[in-house]
């Protein structure tokens, strides 16, 4: 009997790494910002306690409001296409006719793996005003005339930052599309077709409508990734007039380029506000019926 009960501690041993050092890097590290958010310190002097000083600067901050305009227009522009794209190369690459699939497959989810800062180096130089190949590509089939400065325009550099978080997740999302069209019974559409369903119908009135939970899930994880997008940006530049700038570039500025330590941890909070505030408007407005 004491065999047994000593057995059933054995998961624990398991389970404890994972907990150690959630505690020791995520745990610890959010208590200590929480703590600094209420104090005045450079990372030099003592910290001074300032109560809600940082976070009432927070509020009256309009450059930090800027940064969630900048981060959600970059996000908007970046999540309709890649859905878009990924629903459209998981139905392709779903169908048993299609020769290669699996490779398909792994190349278009190849930018996933690439590093975010690689791919920032990647489009700053392949939209460089002056050597860049798109530039050339656009001169030598007549569409320019002369090098356009692409980082020098707001809206084109808020594109381009989004172009690169779409290349980088729409392969991501194609995977889990197709886990979603494969999780669709075949007796479904087996019976749509002795029905005289058309394609069109089968993919309108059963296909999309039992993806629901799969969009729920990608449009949620869009929504915290894409909130949160730094890497990319801060390879790119913050672009003309902070076009930008994003919200997590903020701050690693205020922190680690001005050394404002405890604005920094408010301003951390005040992002984890927006992310969570917008993750549940989505997913109140995404609520799915049993």
């Amino acid at each position: 009997m004491n065999t047994k009960v000593n057995k059933s501690y054995y998961g624990y041993f398991f389970i404890a790494p994972f907990f150690v050092g959630f505690t020791v890097f995520g745990l610890v590290p959010i208590l200590y910002t929480l703590y600094l958010s209420f104090m005045k310190w450079d990372g030099f002097t003592d910290p001074v306690y300032v109560g809600l000083a940082n976070y009432s600067r927070l509020l009256q901050d309009s450059f930090f409001y800027q940064t969630i305009g900048n981060t959600l227009i970059i996000w908007i522009l970046s999540i309709v296409p890649q859905l878009i794209l990924a629903l459209l190369l998981a139905l392709i690459l779903n169908e048993k006719f299609v020769r290669g699939k699996h490779f398909f497959r792994a190349v278009y989810f190849f930018p996933h793996i690439v590093t975010p800062v690689t791919l920032g180096v990647m489009f700053s130089l392949l939209f460089d005003w002056q050597t860049g190949s798109v530039n050339k590509l656009l001169m030598s089939v007549g569409i320019l005339q002369e090098p356009f400065n692409w980082f020098n325009s707001p809206l084109w550099s808020r594109i381009i930052v989004a172009l690169v978080t779409c290349w980088q997740y729409f392969g991501f999302n194609m995977i889990v599309f197709i886990a979603g069209l494969q999780a669709i019974p075949e007796t479904v559409y087996e019976a749509a077709e002795v029905d005289g369903a058309t394609r069109t119908q089968i993919a309108l009135k059963i296909t999309l409508p039992l993806l629901r939970p799969v969009f729920l899930f990608t449009f949620i994880t869009s929504v915290i990734g894409g909130l949160q997008l730094f890497d990319s940006a801060l390879m790119l530049g913050a672009g003309p007039e902070n076009s930008t700038r994003t919200m997590v570039m903020y701050l690693y500025e205020t922190a680690f380029k001005n050394f404002d330590y405890s604005y920094g941890s408010a301003v951390a909070f005040g992002i984890f506000a927006v992310v969570m505030f917008f993750t549940a408007v989505t997913a109140r407005a995404s609520k799915l019926k049993e």
